[in-house]
């Protein structure tokens, strides 16, 4: 796989997991979630879904 796409797939996932996390934030507290937090949320899901993108490139 090349680095672009897995660029792109991870960027994919960190927006989708910062929008989660400020729906659900939303659902909790009835208030936006803090920009930093969102911000956090998309960092941590990156890490993982880096690390697996790159451990399946190896694999093949």
């Amino acid at each position: 796989m090349k680095t672009w796409q897995k660029l792109l797939i991870t960027l994919f996932v960190m927006l989708i997991a910062s929008f989660a996390a400020g729906w659900f934030w939303r659902q909790l507290f009835d208030t936006p979630m803090p920009s930093y937090l969102a911000g956090m949320a998309g960092g941590l899901s990156a890490l993982p879904v880096w690390e697996l993108l790159r451990w399946l490139d190896t694999r093949a």
